[in-house]
């Protein structure tokens, strides 16, 4: 097996030839018959016991050729990639041209390969500071969610339904006097001012009363289901009750039902040191996203579409073993969400892009910086994956591998050296 010709045609794009020795293509062969030959039955011999001149006899000397094919092919490919030094990430155009028992094999393709990245800074980058100060006003908003999550719906009858209430409805819709698809619903409850219907219509269902019936006019957005999207609509409506959230008064009594304090200053004080916390975690996260996308930003390298391509479909992939997991497969959750598969791809595709794009800093990165984590590095980072799959360490590198571990762990401290240097302002 050998690397007949490499010769490059465009950017990360080469055309090779590999071939395959007659002896070695033969020896094939004879594997192929092997693995077949339990199953081969010629006139006159029982099933098994043919020989291989006697199966090539009656069927041609090509009977194991594809399967022998399917044996050589990994190993002299894998060669000729290591012989012409080239990293590939997608294969293209493959055709086999010779392929006889006197001549062997010679196999011609088209390979992608890696890009070459030039990195620019990533070392004493600047991004503005991030506030981790928890205030009174967040402090004042955690505790209306509190009171919301523990307030309860009295039933309104001597007024009209007001923004904030939520009025049970009976609806139907009409665009030029004709009712539409999905447009009526009986005793929905709409809570007035969520947002959650076609706009204006909440604020047009406020100053109505209980058992009045009216008449709600809206315009359909442009963005909303083609058939109405910018149409005219009339919605019949009749409300059958109204309902008022009331919120329970804010003070020591709230602060021991709510929480294991005794006082509401005990509460806020609790509330604003968790604010602050959560503030610093977010405020991390944010400047290393800042930071490495100016590092992504300062590469130069010309990526082959097909990477993308790959990603895009392994993020698709990913999507549908998760959906799998909550019981449900990719076809019924787009089919739901009145999506098709292409749409769905599409959809992904920048998120691919960046993903793509960081991948290649960051290894351009580990290369300029010789990172290689030790021994050490690669067990505790296999500890920490399996104490949130209750598997041991050995257990992760089996099902994972030291060198994928290595590589996460290596990545890693190429997040850490940018953010380490980076200047604060």
């Amino acid at each position: 097996m050998a690397l007949k010709s490499s010769n490059k045609v465009d950017v990360n794009t080469y055309e090779l030839a590999v071939t395959v020795s007659s002896e070695d293509f033969c020896e094939a062969c004879k594997k192929a018959f092997q693995k077949q030959k339990k199953n081969i039955q010629l006139p006159g011999f029982r099933k098994g016991k043919a020989t291989m001149g006697m199966v090539e006899k009656m069927y041609g000397e090509a009977t194991f050729f594809e399967e022998a094919l399917d044996i050589v092919y990994p190993e002299a490919v894998s060669a000729a990639f290591k012989e012409a030094e080239l990293h590939v990430v997608d294969t293209t155009d493959i055709n086999v041209p010779v392929m006889s028992k006197a001549e062997g094999v010679e196999i011609t393709m088209t390979v992608t390969t890696y890009p070459e990245v030039k990195l620019g800074d990533y070392k004493g980058l600047k991004v503005a500071a991030v506030s981790t100060e928890a205030t009174d006003e967040d402090v004042e908003n955690e505790l209306l969610q509190m009171q919301k999550r523990n307030s309860r719906l009295i039933d309104i009858t001597d007024r009209a339904a007001e923004m904030g209430d939520t009025a049970t409805i009976d609806f139907e819709g009409f665009t030029d006097g004709v009712p539409f698809e999905g447009g009526k619903g009986e005793n929905y409850p709409l809570e007035l001012g969520s947002g959650s219907f076609i706009p204006g219509f909440e604020e047009q269902v406020a100053g109505h009363s209980i058992d009045e019936e009216f008449d709600v006019n809206v315009t359909f957005p442009e963005e909303y289901a083609p058939e109405l999207a910018g149409k005219d609509a009339v919605f019949k409506c009749r409300i059958h009750e109204i309902k008022s959230t009331e919120l329970p008064e804010l003070d020591d009594e709230f602060a021991k039902d709510v929480s294991e304090f005794d006082t509401l200053d005990e509460v806020k004080e609790d509330l604003k040191k968790k604010i602050a916390q959560e503030k610093e975690t977010k405020a991390k996260t944010d400047i290393e996203n800042q930071l490495l996308e100016k590092v992504v930003e300062g590469m130069e390298a010309e990526i082959p579409e097909c990477m993308f391509n790959q990603r895009t479909d392994e993020m698709m992939q990913e999507y549908s073993y998760q959906l799998q997991n909550s019981g449900i497969d990719l076809d019924t959750y787009l089919q739901y969400m009145g999506q098709d598969k292409e749409t769905f791809k599409n959809s992904l595709r920048e998120g691919a892009e960046k993903q793509v794009k960081l991948s290649l800093a960051l290894t351009a990165v580990i290369k300029a910086e010789n990172i290689e984590p030790t021994e050490e590095e690669i067990n505790e980072e296999a500890a920490k994956i399996g104490a949130n799959y209750g598997m041991d360490a050995e257990q992760v590198k089996k099902s994972l591998s030291p060198a994928r571990i290595a590589e996460d762990v290596a990545r890693n401290k190429a997040v850490d050296l940018i953010v380490d240097s980076a200047i604060i302002e």
